[in-house]
């Protein structure tokens, strides 16, 4: 991942890229889904919700044997991914605030996750064989835009 996929002005908007974040893609894209084109405020409030297993992440791509939850249908409490792009908010957030842009008055515009490198790793196996037992990661980028 070179930069970032969109240009935008410098003036109004706040960047932040977290890169090879050792989290599931398909958990990051379903979650980048819900929060896309919200409030700041709001985003962190409902990533904070899923870390907190109150508020489920929606699946509409990857839901083969999801169980239903209340009021969403298939869904899941990807933790460890909301973790993760907690983060990278609250980083684009801070740009923001370093910037002398109104940090609560943003909006997300562009919220991505690419896969990033894949570590390579084995698991043992019977008959001294192995297995592939990889790694993938993920690249997350997020620009934040002032709300008129």
């Amino acid at each position: 991942m070179a930069g970032y996929t969109q240009h935008t002005d410098p003036d109004k908007t706040a960047k932040a890229i977290g890169k090879e974040k050792p989290i599931s893609p398909k958990d990051s894209r379903e979650i980048c889904r819900m929060i896309r084109g919200k409030n700041v405020t709001v985003a962190i409030r409902m990533l904070e919700e899923v870390i907190d297993l109150k508020r489920p992440v929606h699946f509409a791509r990857y839901n083969t044997g999801v169980a239903h939850k209340n009021g969403i249908g298939p869904g899941r409490f990807p933790k460890k991914s909301a973790t993760a792009i907690l983060n990278v908010i609250n980083s684009a957030k801070h740009n923001a605030e370093y910037k002398g842009l109104d940090a609560d008055n943003m909006k997300v515009k562009v919220i991505t996750t690419n896969l990033g490198r894949t570590i390579p790793g084995h698991m043992p196996r019977a008959y001294g064989r192995s297995t592939h037992w990889n790694q993938q990661t993920v690249n997350i980028e997020v620009i934040l835009e002032e709300a008129q």
